[in-house]
């Protein structure tokens, strides 16, 4: 029996004006990510609805653990004006943009009607080795066998 769980991520930016949205399906579909960032407080997986973005360090963990739906692109990656006088002696990492496709319940990743993301225990366990400090874990409220 696996236990499914919603992730609430570290939200540190928005959509970037340089981002392309399809508005024709609901939520928008993103054809192209420019992430935008506030403020950063450190951890691993981001999110702007409904949108993931994930560093480098914790996409090449996930390429190892071989789950079921999701999948990597490139993502424009710029700060706000302000972003340094909050932050001067952060440092972004390299993001990529996680791209989730799967059956939430299902595979270890999923999107509610509402894009929220849904993990399997599996993935849960493999970020658990990362920072997410910022991160709201709920337990599912199904399980599947």
């Amino acid at each position: 029996m696996n236990t499914f769980y919603v992730l609430e991520p570290e939200v540190a930016g928005d959509l970037g004006e340089r981002s392309i949205l399809d508005y024709s399906t609901q939520p928008p579909t993103v054809l192209k990510l420019h992430y935008e960032f506030n403020v950063w407080l450190g951890d691993d997986l981001l999110t702007t609805h409904p949108c993931f973005i994930v560093t480098d360090r914790l996409r090449a963990a996930l390429d190892k653990l071989g789950g079921a739906g999701y999948c990597f692109d490139d993502v424009e990656i710029s700060t706000t004006e302000g972003f340094y006088d909050v932050s001067p002696r952060i440092e972004l990492p390299h993001f990529y943009w996680m791209k989730v496709y799967g059956v939430p319940g299902v595979d270890d990743t999923g999107l509610t009607e509402g894009a929220s993301l849904v993990v399997s225990d599996r993935f849960l366990n493999l970020l658990r080795g990362f920072v997410m400090e910022n991160c709201l874990v709920r337990r599912r409220p199904f399980r599947t066998v």
